[in-house]
């Protein structure tokens, strides 16, 4: 059962090749190091600086970013 007090971060990931758009709900306990677009099958890795790909492509950081937390 998910606790309904729990905050939801979803972020759009776009992808550089192609341009799609598409929002997905991130995890809370993980980075996610890889991502394939629905769009064009592009395999999108986080870029040298950042955790993850949704730091990297997405319009909302990861959620350990957003809580202050160390991430990675």
């Amino acid at each position: 059962m998910t606790d309904p007090t729990a905050t939801v971060y979803r972020s759009t990931i776009t992808c550089p090749w192609c341009s799609h758009k598409k929002t997905e709900t991130m995890p809370t306990d993980e980075c996610v190091i890889v991502y394939d677009c629905d769009g064009c099958g592009a395999r999108l890795v986080p870029k040298p600086e950042d955790c993850c790909v949704f730091c990297s492509h997405g319009d909302v950081q990861c959620p350990p970013k957003l809580e202050g937390r160390s991430c990675g």
